[in-house]
């Protein structure tokens, strides 16, 4: 029986609005803050990707524009303890210059997170 315990994700999307076939540069984007249980960090790792990518999706604003809701990547990712209430969630919604094209910048890579595979050994 393995042991799951709980990790929280923050996730960074963004909100890409072509017009007359550009895109714009600087866009919306939005915080997210998910919680879950998995068996490993390296699955916390995988369900948090998962749930970005399923969460994108394209629809037309009332200007008729194209809006790209996108997954840029995972900011964070830690495994929570006893000191989180389990009804805690919260999210930032803040405004980027290009950031799917400086993802590189905004988004650590996965061995730097908190809860990393790196940290884990046996994984």
């Amino acid at each position: 029986m393995s042991v799951q315990a709980r990790y929280s994700a923050l996730l960074l999307f963004q909100y890409r609005v072509r017009v007359e076939g550009k895109d714009n540069k600087r866009r919306i984007c939005e915080k997210r803050i998910i919680s879950y249980v998995s068996p490993s960090p390296k699955d916390a790792y995988m369900i948090a990707d998962n749930k970005g990518r399923s969460s994108e999706n394209l629809y037309l604003n009332d200007d008729g524009n194209e809006v790209f809701f996108e997954f840029v990547g995972i900011m964070d990712l830690i495994e929570l303890g006893i000191e989180c209430e389990e009804d805690e969630v919260w999210y930032e919604v803040k405004e980027y210059l290009t950031p799917m094209e400086r993802r590189k910048k905004l988004i650590p890579p996965k061995n730097k997170l908190i809860a990393s595979v790196a940290q884990k050994k046996g994984d």
